[in-house]
Formats: C-alpha cells, sequence, structure tokens
C-alpha cells in the first residue's frame, strides 16, 4: 500500500478507517474489520450520493442508510460524527459503554441519524425493503403531476452473514417482485464471518441468485481504492428504476492491517494497541494521536450540512407549493406523519362471542382493517368535526 497522500478523497476514508479503530481499541470490544474494508464504499455514498440533513434527521424526503451489518456500527457512528450530526467526538469515546450514544450496534431513536436498530443478520436487509415500500406507497398516495414531494431512495449495506439468511431472501424476492427500484444493496463482499472464511458455509453465486429475484446486479472488483468504480456503480443503480440493485462490491476485512487483513481475528475484536499502529503506518497515517481528525478531511465532510439544507429548503418550497393546491392531502400528511392515532381508531374493532371459532389470521386481518380505515378516514373525521366546531 502507497504512503503517499493521493487525495482528500483518501485522506476522508482514512479518517473513518483510523477514528473507527481507535474507538473500537478503546473500548476493548467491537468490530474494527467491516469499517477498515468498508469505509470506501460508505464514503462515496455518503459523500456523493445519499441525500440528507445532518442539522434535520427526521426530514420526510431524506434518503434512508441501513447498515444491516449492524456489527460494524461504528462506520455508522463516524460518518454521523463527520457529517456533522449531533454526535460528538465524546460519544465516539464512549463506543460500548453504559449509557452512551454509541452502543454495540446501532440503536433506532437512541443515536441521531439512525434509521433502525440492527444486529441479528438479515433484519436490516428486510427494514430497507419495507422502507422502500414506503416510500412507493407514500409516492403514490401524495405525489401529484408536476409536484413531487416523496422522492427517496433506500440505501443499505450488507455483509455476508446478512445475505446467508433466509430473511434477506424472503425480502428480497418481494423487492424484486415489486420492482423496487429505488432500493440498491451494498454488499460487503469480504468472504469472512466470525468462525473463518464463508467457504466453510456459504459458495453460492449470490449475483446469480439475486438476478434470478428480479434484481439489477453489478460487481466491483476493487472495493478496498476504487473510488471511481464504487461511484460508477451507484450512479448505474440509480438509473435503474425498474428493478432494486444489488453492488457486490469485493473487499478485504481488516484493509491495512498488516497480520489481520482478511480474517476472521478482524471481525468480532479489536485490533490491540500494536496493531492498530501498525494499520496506521501501513495506511501512510502520519498523526500518532489517537482520534485524529484532519482540520481539511473535517471540512470536506462537514460540506454535507450545506448540501443538507439546500436540497431540504427546495424541497420545503415545493411542498408548501403542493400544500396549497392540496389542502386536503395536506392535512393527511401532516396527521400521518404526527405519529397520533385518530380519535375513535378503535371504535369499530370486531369482536367475537365466546366459544366462536376464526382462524386468528382471519381474525387479525379483520382487526388490521378496521383499524386502516379509521386511519385512513381521519382527515376527513377531523375536517368534518372542526366544520362543526366552527359552526356552533
Amino acid at each position: 500500500m502507497s504512503t503517499v497522500r493521493q487525495s482528500i478523497d483518501e485522506l476522508c476514508v482514512d479518517t473513518i478507517r483510523t477514528l473507527a479503530i481507535d474507538a473500537v481499541q478503546k473500548a476493548n470490544s467491537g468490530h474494527p474489520g467491516l469499517p477498515l474494508g468498508a469505509a470506501p464504499m460508505a464514503y462515496v455514498l455518503w459523500q456523493r450520493h445519499l441525500k440528507h440533513n445532518p442539522k434535520d434527521p427526521s426530514w420526510p424526503d431524506r434518503d434512508r442508510f441501513v447498515l444491516s451489518a449492524g456489527h460494524g456500527c461504528m462506520l455508522w457512528y463516524c460518518l454521523l460524527y463527520l457529517t456533522g450530526y449531533d454526535l460528538g467526538m465524546d460519544d465516539l469515546k464512549a463506543f460500548r459503554q453504559w449509557g452512551s450514544r454509541t452502543p454495540g450496534h446501532p440503536e433506532y431513536r437512541l443515536t441521531p441519524g439512525v434509521e433502525t436498530t440492527s444486529g441479528p443478520l438479515g433484519q436490516g436487509t428486510a427494514n430497507a425493503v419495507g422502507m422502500a415500500m414506503a416510500e412507493r406507497f407514500l409516492a403514490s398516495r401524495f405525489n401529484r403531476p408536476g409536484s413531487e414531494i416523496v422522492d427517496h431512495r433506500t440505501f443499505a449495506l450488507v455483509s455476508d452473514g446478512d445475505l446467508m439468511e433466509g430473511i434477506s431472501n424472503e425480502a428480497s424476492s418481494l423487492a424484486g417482485h415489486l420492482g423496487l427500484g429505488k432500493l440498491t444493496f451494498l454488499y460487503d463482499s469480504n468472504r469472512v464471518s466470525l468462525d473463518g472464511p464463508t467457504s466453510m458455509a456459504f459458495t453460492e453465486d449470490v449475483g446469480r441468485r439475486y438476478e434470478a429475484l428480479g434484481w439489477h446486479v453489478q460487481h466491483v472488483e476493487d472495493g478496498n481504492t476504487d473510488l471511481d468504480a464504487i461511484d460508477h456503480a451507484l450512479r448505474q443503480a440509480e438509473q435503474e428504476t425498474l428493478r432494486p440493485s444489488l453492488i457486490i462490491i469485493r473487499t478485504t476485512i481488516g484493509y491495512g492491517s498488516p497480520h489481520k487483513a482478511g480474517t476472521s481475528e478482524a471481525h468480532g475484536s479489536p485490533l490491540g494497541a500494536e496493531e492498530v499502529a501498525a494499520t496506521k503506518k501501513a495506511l501512510g497515517w502520519e498523526h500518532e494521536e489517537s482520534f485524529f481528525v484532519p482540520p481539511d478531511a473535517l471540512s470536506h465532510f462537514r460540506g454535507a450540512v450545506e448540501r443538507g439544507a439546500r436540497a431540504q429548503s427546495e424541497w420545503r418550497s415545493r411542498f408548501e407549493t403542493w400544500a396549497a393546491a392540496n389542502p386536503d392531502l395536506a392535512e393527511e400528511w401532516r396527521h400521518a406523519f404526527s405519529g397520533d392515532l385518530p380519535s375513535g381508531w378503535d371504535a369499530d374493532l370486531p369482536k367475537w362471542k365466546a366459544g366462536e371459532k376464526e382462524a386468528t389470521r382471519v381474525a387479525a386481518g379483520k382487526a388490521l382493517n378496521a383499524i386502516a380505515a379509521k386511519c385512513r378516514g381521519s382527515s376527513a373525521a377531523t375536517r368534518t368535526s372542526r366544520s362543526r366546531r366552527t359552526r356552533s
């Protein structure tokens, strides 16, 4: 590996890598291998493609990012800190400590910017499919010709372990069937699991399987250094509108570690102080201080704040125009995003007499449909109620 700094991009990628291994080492617990290997794909996604506003993590039309490989969460925490979310350096230093906002797996509503809790392998893939389905539903319900207020993408970083699980195949099959063209999986294909090489139990051709599921599949052979290839693959995925996309990115787990790269030793335990130092040297990192962030890198990352504010401001202008033209839909939107159930949501729940028999799946469907009907009609009910109050 070269010891000559090539670009601001390389500096930023190595900032992610070194921050992550420092945090895992300080905690004496965690997974340094994934951040070292997947930092380039994460950097390209967040720097060049992801639409988000660090100062408003709940902006409705932001792109969604899911780290299905939740064991590598220090990668996500570093990105959140570097791009300007409400997560500080002290939070990184408190990784995996009791009461911290940086637990050993991402937890929704605990860490600003974390979209979903992930940990059990495969779970995040299904969450991402659900988010893409939600985007499709919202766009169908609220968008009007020439006035699109729902137009975002869902990205998930998935691992070998995720794609071994049955839940990921079932969810991916549904995504292919529905043609969720705004869904992209970045597959960190490092071919190493906690127990050793994946070849011991996982030898299928994942790309051909996903093609059979109806996905658009691409390959990036050098995910360790070829940022342009990753960028190109993401652009191709964004142009594919009829199929979800899988980008298989070949990486080395623990990239840069002289003695643990490419092995399961980089998967579930700290590198060790000596190996951390050796890894930084191999990467050409010139700073001995732990948790060091070069000012140039931080400034480059923080450009996400301005980009995000601009994107949200443009969206807000479109939303205001749309809301003025569609007041009934706007009221429905605001109610839906309030998170509150309408008054009387349980008024028409079905009832059964003791001893009456009905399949639980049928009974559950009747109950859910009754609730859904109330939720769909809540805006009209609210308007009627307000109108009556006004007349009185």
